[in-house]
């Protein structure tokens, strides 16, 4: 008999969900898991929320629009990504963030190569339950700068939130 894995099942409402900045991410599968070729993250996004600009040179990532829509905004403009939509952020350390423009709550699949984001939502989110929503820390200096420095550790650049315009 072959040394096969054993196939990653996650339930409706298993794995762990934390809030960050008022969106819940729930972490499907996680670099623990996958020997750290990549994670995925089931997001929930309410009206107004999203990251703000950032980059991450060491990975790429991609969306996929299960519900609702977002803008998505980079170095080389801005898009709307409605449901069946995808959006790939390529290595290299290109600035982006999206937010969610609409009066919905969008739904997106996240995948990142390789793993290594979900430890920073990890860290920086608060423990919920799926689908619980918390509402957004108030971002002032000081908050911002502990952010910035966990981001370093994780390979992510933050940008000022008008960086794109």
């Amino acid at each position: 008999m072959k040394n096969h894995q054993k196939p990653i099942t996650v339930g409706a409402d298993e794995g762990k969900s934390v809030s960050v900045g008022g969106s819940t991410y729930r972490i499907l599968v996680a670099g623990k898991d996958t020997s750290g070729a990549y994670a995925t993250i089931d997001m929930l996004v309410p009206p107004g929320g999203g990251p703000g600009p950032h980059a991450h040179a060491d990975f790429e990532e991609s969306f996929y629009v299960i519900d609702g829509e977002i803008e998505v905004k980079s170095e080389f403009g801005s898009y709307v990504a409605t449901k069946g939509s995808f959006i790939s952020i390529p290595k290299g350390g290109v600035v982006h963030g999206f937010k969610n423009t609409s009066g919905q709550t969008a739904h997106l699949l996240c995948t990142v190569v390789p793993a290594g984001l979900e430890l920073l939502f990890e860290e920086i989110g608060q423990p919920v339950a799926a689908g619980q929503f918390l509402p957004p820390p108030a971002l002032d200096g000081a908050t911002i700068k502990k952010l910035q420095t966990i981001a370093e550790k994780y390979g992510q650049q933050i940008f000022p939130p008008a960086y794109l315009g």
